[in-house]
């Protein structure tokens, strides 16, 4: 089984030359606009293999040289894929940790019995793995009273200097920009103190140590304390990032953003992913810093950023815009900004349609989808039993009003984004009716009682009890059902694969296996679907999007030469937290205002996802709100462009087999 296939999937939209040049001086050339240290990778992997193979080159070159190596050491998220890559290298033997002392460079504050804690992250992911010695591992004492917390970080400090210094600070670049805790607006002479958690970062702690309730302040390294350092190894991964890398390696030093602090510091490094490195000059506006190959999309990528400069629709660039920013190049290629223009007019043109299911008997040369066979069979893969609607509601709506044989298959039950409110109504309502309905029994009422009691003494931390799982299973499935039935979906076409990896209990979910790829091999052999859609959503917090993907390209990786496969479309769209960019979309559904009306409602058949919703993230918009806006906002950089103006638009990009074989 070849797994994490979704990691490819920008490779076909970014030239290898752009963020993997082949020698200093092309690299100097792309990088002139960095003030960091910045290397990009095409997977996370790679990125943290990279960095786990530089700090295993520190580290030891500093026990050779004074006997040891201090490290500060980060948990966030992005820390962990390099440090499971430091455990391997200790098993074997590349690197020992014998005489290695490790700081924490930031602990929730107070602690105490059933509280997260950052340390305990540290002992799971690294150093229980390895053969650090337990009094080499240092942190700061937290359980101390407030009125003594002051003085606990000046003592810490002093042991880092008795220690002789940190030699290397590892940690991730907050989704804020931030460092350890230094949030923005962080002083860059801050040294270690209390600080007050934000609420996103609350939000992510209370994702990250599954608990309700993240703690309100922690202690935490301060800036001076990290720049003080000898090196800084820092990384992120996943598009999430690109924003907040852009401005940490682009933008000026600012409090607003300590992570850009590393720029005043000469042994500082950042390891990205590609996905991360998106919005760096390098990647998405590279004719700005070298003589580009310009293929179709990044020529499209190049006219869509030049109509934004200029504020002119396609049509309106004349030969003067293209020489004042620095696209000349375009006009001895075409001869004029005419035929430039014309050309992405065109192109553009041409991915929008209300057809997602291509037109029968029509001229296809133009469209994104063929127009025969008719009817199509249609399989949407999506990854929680909303994802549907949420990305593509007007899309599914139009492919069953134009006759095509449409399936819904929902990957993963989605039960833990059932909150213990809503689940109690309908234990209440079953409750109310046991006896009318005939199903007071003994053993419904034990169910019952024992629900009831779990709940009432649930800690942050508990894991749901089967029958709780079960019914917050079945709500979900109701839901999609439901918001099926209004689409107009067949009820035997509605199909819950409840894919093994999710079935935890837990925020974290299990690995992809084999198991979870048989499943959906047999959904679409037994379906056999002529177009397929996916969620490409590479962005979703929660990271369960890319295994739903993952699992659904390993199968068709698996299922290559199928004849039905070899003449299947796949479509991928993406969710609540992002959009193609138009330069990547290959086919637009334009929706009326009747149908996001429509495409709403069916978002809202999803009840238990509303309000009460446990994931929404720091985004306080619902998935609705959020929807909308966004289909709204591609709508209307369409209508900037020049080209028809819509109430707003499901964008989608095609997914080619040839990319993987």
């Amino acid at each position: 089984m070849k797994t994490n296939l979704s990691r490819l999937i920008k490779l076909d939209r970014v030239s290898e030359k752009y963020y993997s040049p082949s020698n200093e001086v092309e690299k100097a050339a792309l990088s002139r606009d960095e003030k960091v240290y910045l290397e990009i990778y095409d997977s996370v992997e790679a990125g943290a293999t990279a960095q786990a193979k530089r700090l295993v080159e520190i580290i030891n070159h500093s026990v050779e040289t004074k006997g040891k190596c201090v490290l500060a050491l980060g948990a966030g998220n992005s820390t962990h894929p390099v440090y499971h890559e430091l455990v391997r290298l200790n098993h074997e033997g590349r690197v020992s940790f014998q005489k290695v002392i490790v700081f924490n460079i930031s602990e929730f504050y107070p602690s105490g019995e059933g509280l997260p804690t950052t340390l305990g992250r540290l002992r799971s992911v690294l150093l229980d793995h390895i053969d650090i010695r337990p009094e080499n591992i240092r942190s700061i004492d937290t359980t101390v009273a407030r009125e003594k917390i002051h003085l606990a970080c000046r003592e810490y400090e002093v042991s880092i200097e008795r220690a002789g210094g940190i030699d290397v600070v590892v940690c991730e670049i907050g989704p804020r920009g931030n460092l350890a805790f230094n949030e923005p607006g962080t002083k860059f002479g801050s040294g270690c103190r209390l600080v007050l958690l934000g609420n996103q970062t609350r939000h992510i702690v209370a994702s990250d140590y599954k608990c309700e309730e993240a703690p309100l302040t922690a202690v935490t390294l301060g800036i001076s304390n990290l720049l003080g350092a000898r090196h800084i190894a820092t990384m992120a991964w996943g598009e999430n990032y690109a924003g907040v890398i852009k401005q940490t390696v682009e933008g000026p030093v600012t409090d607003a953003l300590p992570a850009s602090f590393l720029q005043t510091h000469s042994h500082a490094s950042i390891v990205v992913d590609l996905a991360a490195a998106d919005e760096l000059t390098r990647i998405s506006e590279p004719w700005k810093v070298t003589s580009c190959e310009l293929d179709d999309k990044l020529i499209r990528r190049a006219i869509v950023w030049l109509c934004k400069m200029t504020g002119k629709p396609i049509l309106k660039l004349t030969d003067h815009d293209y020489n004042d920013y620095g696209l000349g190049e375009l006009l001895a290629i075409y001869g004029s900004a005419y035929n430039v223009n014309i050309k992405i007019f065109n192109d553009l043109q041409h991915t929008i349609t209300g057809w997602p299911g291509g037109k029968p008997g029509a001229d296809d040369s133009t469209r994104p989808e063929r127009a025969e066979p008719y009817p199509k069979r249609v399989l949407v893969f999506s990854p929680h039993p909303d994802d549907d609607v949420i990305s593509m509601g007007g899309t599914l709506k139009r492919l069953v009003d134009q006759g095509h044989d449409v399936h819904v298959a929902y990957e993963t039950s989605g039960n833990i984004a059932v909150g213990d409110e809503d689940m109690m109504r309908y234990v209440m309502l079953m409750d109310g009716i046991a006896d009318k309905f005939g199903f007071d029994t003994k053993e419904f009422e034990e169910k019952s009682a024992a629900i009831k009691e779990y709940v009432a003494g649930k800690k942050a931390n508990d894991v749901d009890s089967p029958d709780i799982r079960l019914l917050k299973t079945v709500i979900r499935q109701c839901e999609a059902r439901t918001a099926c039935q209004y689409i107009g979906v067949k009820p035997e076409n509605v199909h819950f694969l409840r894919l093994p990896f999710y079935e935890t209990g837990a925020v974290k979910k299990g690995d992809l296996t084999q198991r979870d790829v048989d499943i959906v091999k047999k959904l679409m052999q037994d379906v056999k679907p002529n177009e397929m859609f996916v969620a490409g959503d590479l962005a979703d917090p929660h990271g369960t999007h890319r295994v739903c993907l993952d699992a659904v390209l390993a199968a068709i990786d698996e299922l290559q030469g199928e004849p039905w496969l070899e003449d299947c479309y796949v479509w991928m769209y993406r969710g609540a937290w992002a959009e193609w960019e138009i330069d990547h979309i290959e086919m637009a559904v334009p929706l009326s205002p009747e149908e996001l009306r429509f495409k709403r409602n069916s978002i809202l058949k999803h009840q238990s996802q509303m309000e009460n919703a446990p994931y929404l993230g720091d985004d306080d918009r619902l998935f609705w709100q959020r929807a909308e806006e966004r289909n709204r906002a591609t709508a209307k950089l369409y209508e900037d462009l020049g080209l028809a103006a819509y109430e707003a638009i499901e964008a989608f990009v095609r997914f080619r087999q040839s990319q993987y074989k």
